[in-house]
């Protein structure tokens, strides 16, 4: 079985929509164990490829409110 270079998404709601059908998929227990495998990879891509869009966004607010990261605040 040859390993499939890792395919971005879109957007960060994008991945996001994919690992809930990943996740659905997973906890069915309906896969076999190969889809269960290659499943459980792509979802751990899509985790990291969320987690560092996240930081990218936090590291840009830094910059923005100069340096210093402030509690967000629902007005």
């Amino acid at each position: 079985m040859s390993k499939q270079p890792f395919q971005p998404p879109a957007s960060y709601e994008a991945a996001l929509e994919e690992l809930e059908q990943l996740t659905g998929q997973i906890e069915s227990g309906k896969l076999p164990l190969e889809q269960l495998l290659a499943g459980y990879e792509r979802g751990a891509a899509l985790l990291k490829f969320c987690r560092d869009k996240l930081q990218a966004v936090e590291n840009q607010i830094k910059v923005l409110d100069e340096g210093t990261l402030k509690p967000w605040t629902q007005e």
